[in-house]
């Protein structure tokens, strides 16, 4: 299990998120502008929406080996391509060309190769029978470190080795994943796949008949357009408003991350006691409490400290719709259904991107303080009309 899945699992998740906290850093970096480090989150999120109708597909059709190993071999080429290329070229279109290009292109590699992972990750789930919570814990907890250490690592490279120094480490992990990707055979994968819009369609369907389930993912759907838009923008507010370094904005969202992990071990005791709808409109409270604050923040502390606890609380929202879905979709499209749900809360992110994009950097924070105001409605009607939903009120005890 070390070798063949937890192994490849570490290494491709340093890669995951290295890449999607230190591309658009990269891009603020090379470029000194705010419209393309926003165009650039964008695209990173763009095809992987787009990668996660087909990616899957893939992975059925050729098994988790062939496309982990092949997605992490192109994303290496590709960051070395630009790490080789940047340091050749003046500040000018060549730059911005060759970081829009580099922010497209692993965007949708590392989807795919983060769906061969977490494939393969079920398939030893599966052969491990009475142990398979134990793996998916250490599944789980790999993915948090990696969340907590990679922003960091990433700033921290990119502020004292540059560009070429964060790509090669990107890139020698991509390399470390192709090499060590488990040896599945295709005989192993689910049988049943179908089409992608017919999934789509199965798990809209499903949605709909659980009205609890869809304001929940509703109001977090508004909640996600909050979070990516200070994701986006805070290369351009930390560095540019602030003047601290691409290291302190990675530090930022490692701190963020550890303030999820705890609030998630704490809703999750919490929950059995007091119940889903009690712990999610607390977590719902204290979320849009920090994001409105957060549009007001005026030093890097104040503004580590609220993106610190917007993400706890998000953190406690999540593990509220982690326990709800997994108790009311009805296990013959929990599939179908939870793809829907991940590919609707994903949508809000290249629309932060974009947003970023066109707005100008002076007037970010009025935007933030509005799509703060508009989280809190979001959040306030959801949980509102969940108040009186069965399914919220029970404890787990």
């Amino acid at each position: 299990m070390l070798r063949g899945i937890y192994l490849p699992r570490s290494t491709d998740a340093a890669a995951f998120a290295m890449t999607t906290y230190g591309i658009p850093l990269l891009v603020l970096a090379t470029t000194n502008s705010a419209a393309l480090t926003g165009l650039a989150f964008a695209l990173e999120w763009i095809p992987r929406l787009g990668a996660f109708a087909f990616a899957g597909a893939l992975v059925d059709r050729h098994g988790t080996t062939t496309v982990l190993r092949f997605a992490s071999v192109a994303r290496a080429l590709v960051v070395l391509a630009a790490a080789l290329l940047l340091p050749t070229q003046e500040t000018g279109l060549g730059t911005t060309v060759t970081v829009m290009a580099l922010a497209a292109s692993t965007g949708i590699l590392t989807e795919c190769a983060y769906i061969a992972a977490e494939t393969a990750g079920g398939v030893a789930s599966r052969e491990a029978g009475d142990r398979a919570h134990q793996v998916q814990s250490v599944l789980l907890g790999i993915d948090q470190v990696a969340t907590l250490s990679g922003p960091a690592l990433a700033g921290l490279l990119l502020q004292w080795a540059g560009a070429s120094g964060m790509l090669t480490v990107i890139a020698v992990f991509s390399l470390l994943t192709s090499l060590l990707a488990p040896r599945q055979n295709r005989r192993e994968k689910a049988a049943a796949v179908q089409p992608v819009s017919k999934g789509l369609r199965t798990g809209w369907s499903t949605l709909r008949a659980l009205p609890a389930l869809g304001w929940l993912v509703a109001g977090l759907t508004v909640s996600n357009l909050a979070v990516g838009l200070l994701q986006a923008a805070a290369p351009v507010i930390l560095v540019k408003e602030f003047g601290h370094s691409t290291a302190d904005v990675g530090f930022v969202w490692s701190i963020a991350a550890v303030a999820s992990l705890g609030a998630v071990v704490l809703c999750r005791r919490a929950i059995d006691r007091f119940g889903l709808w009690p712990v999610g409109a607390v977590s719902a409270t204290i979320a849009a409490s920090a994001c409105l604050a957060v549009s007001f923040a005026s030093t890097y502390h104040a503004y580590l400290a609220l993106i610190a606890v917007l993400m706890a609380g998000e953190g406690g929202m999540t593990v509220v719709l982690r326990t709800l879905r997994s108790h009311l979709i009805p296990a013959e499209v929990f599939g179908a259904t939870l793809s829907l749900t991940i590919l609707v809360l994903l949508l809000p992110f290249p629309v932060a991107g974009v947003v970023v994009a066109v707005v100008a950097p002076a007037q970010l924070g009025h935007v933030i303080t509005l799509c703060a105001v508009l989280q809190a409605a979001g959040l306030f009607t959801a949980f509102a009309r969940l108040r009186a939903a069965s399914a919220l009120r029970t404890s787990f005890a």
